[in-house]
């Protein structure tokens, strides 16, 4: 019987989904993170958790745990953000030598449940957060928009949708990524080093010692292309970073937009599928070592909108007044 619930978890309130085989825990207070999500028949955790966590630990690391949304994603040099219509100075919060802001703030904010419920089908939930003069970071981006959250759990896996809505009456920046934190062993009783990942990739973007864009990608080389052909091992060794864009592949017969984990003992399978408003993949495992790597898929490049290219290249977009564009992604067990 599909159920969704509200629980308590590290004391905070969650929302619990339970469909299709699947359990899935949802933390509006820590920006309406996906703090676990498990297949209990296939006994796979997808994204790496610990039941030690609290809402104060996880709001000191909240993007290596779960399924954390960022807005902004990932690096502005100095702060800069230019947009069509405006210059804005963000927080530099990545210390030298980088010197860049980093990840934004939507992921560590208060989110409101707005719905949750379930049917035969699916268990859902859905959350919100306006962002606006009562938040702190507004003083650097004072423009008020609204992020919604859908998550809809069935025997299909996880899908989830990202939304956001202009509700001021200036250009918004359009950036977003999920820090998508994968477990690493994801399967009970398994072991890291017998899992590969395959990602169908295009041309690798060369970043600096800043981890900012040249401006430059170029061909494969043959250690890229271990992702394209599923030979790539996601941790125990250092992955730092390494950037592409996104394509199709075929995997099996099937088109394929995302990326496939497999344990290649036991054969087990996530998929990870996500939608084309995603344009880049950036790779990082922190070191490699920590029992998790992060394969995040990005709708614009690092340091977007202040590179001097055009928008089909580095995916920068922005929401006129009123406008709206969602995003999409879907965990499932790849039987």
């Amino acid at each position: 019987m599909n159920k969704t619930e509200i629980v308590e978890f590290g004391g905070m309130e969650c929302v619990r989904l339970e469909a299709g085989g699947y359990f899935a825990m949802i933390a509006p207070k820590v920006g309406s993170n996906v703090i676990r999500l498990r297949h209990e028949n296939s006994r796979i955790d997808f994204f790496r958790f610990s039941p030690d966590n609290t809402m104060e630990s996880l709001l000191q690391s909240a993007e290596v745990w779960g399924l954390p949304t960022l807005y902004l994603p990932n690096r502005f040099a100095d702060g800069i953000l230019k947009t069509s219509d405006a210059v804005y100075q963000l927080p530099v919060n990545e210390k030298e030598p980088y010197h860049n802001h980093i990840h934004g703030f939507l992921h560590k904010r208060q989110h409101v449940v707005t719905e949750y419920n379930a049917d035969a089908n699916s268990a859902w939930c859905r959350t919100e957060y306006i962002f606006d003069q009562n938040d702190p970071f507004y003083e650097f981006l004072p423009i008020k928009f609204k992020a919604e959250f859908f998550f809809n759990l069935s025997a299909s896996g996880l899908e989830y949708e990202f939304k956001l809505t202009n509700l001021s009456d200036k250009q918004l920046p359009v950036s977003v990524a999920t820090h998508t934190t994968i477990k690493s062993p994801f399967a009970d009783n398994a072991r890291s080093e017998d899992e590969r990942l395959f990602v169908p990739i295009g041309k690798r973007w060369i970043l600096n010692e800043r981890c900012l864009p040249t401006g430059e990608f170029v061909d494969l080389t043959e250690r890229d292309q271990e992702y394209k052909n599923g030979t790539r091992r996601p941790v125990l060794q250092n992955i730092d970073n390494e950037m592409y864009f996104a394509e199709y592949g075929k995997y099996n017969k099937d088109l394929l937009y995302g990326l496939i984990v497999e344990n290649v003992k036991n054969k087990r399978k996530i998929c990870y599928e996500v939608g084309e408003e995603y344009r880049f993949w950036i790779f990082w495992n922190d070191k490699g070592f920590n029992g998790y790597f992060c394969p995040e898929p990005m709708s614009a490049m690092i340091n977007a909108p202040n590179l001097d290219m055009s928008s089909g290249l580095t995916g920068y977009q922005e929401l006129k007044p009123g406008e709206s564009k969602a995003f999409h992604q879907h965990f499932y067990v790849l039987q």
